[in-house]
């Protein structure tokens, strides 16, 4: 049991036509959801780009986005589902994410990792669509 300090999102989006989007992204660990945002421009076809919470972060509202505000748990990651939460900003938009990898404490005490072995690879059914009409939540595993 450690406490989290830092938490690091890895995002890639597919490289196809109308795989970006300007919808909001989220994702949960250890009982919690985080805003996943910065000043870029996120989630362009293409795009790849480590998203930080915690110490050293560089997502906005990096004081409310903060893992140790209020104090989470190593344990904690691994009793409540870790995912990668997509909102369109309306019922057409969509978003294909091409691989995602969450990871705790990188390069500290109690370090998790966690991702979607489905998305390994750069075939068609190696990417996913997240959008209202078709899913909005991607589960991960660790690994």
């Amino acid at each position: 049991m450690s406490d989290i300090t830092k938490i690091t999102v890895q995002l890639w989006t597919a490289s196809e036509a109308e795989a970006g989007t300007n919808g909001f992204v989220y994702v949960g660990v250890a009982g919690r959801e985080f805003h996943v945002d910065s000043s870029r421009d996120d989630f362009e076809s293409g795009d790849q780009h480590t998203y930080v919470f915690g110490d050293g972060a560089n997502v906005l509202d990096s004081s409310r986005n903060d893992p140790s505000h209020p104090r989470l748990d190593t344990d904690d990651a691994d009793r409540f589902p870790v995912y990668l939460r997509f909102e369109g900003v309306d019922n057409d938009d969509s978003w294909c994410v091409e691989g995602v990898t969450v990871t705790v404490n990188p390069n500290g005490s109690g370090t998790r990792t966690y991702d979607n072995p489905r998305l390994a690879g750069t075939g068609s059914d190696e990417k996913i669509w997240l959008g209202k009409r078709f899913g909005q939540v991607l589960q991960l595993r660790r690994i």
